[in-house]
């Protein structure tokens, strides 16, 4: 299960590295049952998308919602689909379990083809599909100069507001701690005043 997490992290990570002009890029060499396919993924009506833009807010918010149900993965499987199937020619004989030297051999005619963004989403997604080689893709997308995916964003450092009062706000603020004091004093003299009398 650790493993298959990591996995899927991978794969989200190199899908949110994509700028939206690097995601419609690909999506644009796409044949059309690819595209087609993918509008349906992304919750399109009849007839897909009209606006590049439109799907590709479609396809993050499918990708958001379904990264435990398998949309990530399949929307990953249809963009990735003509990428994947160049790598197996390049490597041949070799395709189904490449050495870390095999994979090298391919990767510079790989990335001027199809650009690096869809080069490591595809590293990722056959990780993600659970490859043989899984273990050798998983150390070059996460190490190599190249093709690592970029550190992941550290979380924002929570901003703490404070506010420095100046003398005169203290003042008023200290005048008014010692009238409530002095009322609360007042008030509890009357209590036991009234208890006296009783």
């Amino acid at each position: 299960m650790k493993n298959r997490l990591q996995a899927l992290s991978l794969l989200d990570r190199a899908l949110a590295t994509m700028t939206d002009a690097e995601l419609e890029a690909l999506v644009a060499t796409l044949p059309e049952d690819h595209v087609t396919a993918l509008d349906q993924l992304a919750g399109a009506r009849d007839g897909g998308f009209d606006e590049p833009a439109a799907r590709t807010v479609a396809l993050r918010a499918a990708v958001a919602r379904g990264r435990l149900t398998g949309a990530l993965e399949q929307i990953t499987t249809v963009l990735t689909d003509p990428c994947l199937a160049d790598f197996i020619t390049a490597l041949g004989d070799k395709s189904d379990h490449p050495s870390e030297d095999d994979l090298q051999g391919v990767l510079p005619d790989m990335i001027t083809k199809h650009g690096l963004p869809t080069v490591r989403l595809t590293i990722a997604a056959s990780i993600a599909g659970e490859a043989a080689a899984s273990v050798m893709l998983t150390r070059v997308l996460k190490h190599d100069e190249v093709v690592g995916l970029p550190a992941a964003a550290e979380p924002a450092q929570p901003v703490v507001l404070v506010r420095e009062a100046d003398d005169e706000t203290r003042a008023r603020r200290k005048a008014a701690k010692e009238r409530k004091q002095a009322e609360a004093r007042a008030r509890r003299e009357q209590v036991a005043k009234a208890r006296n009398r009783a």
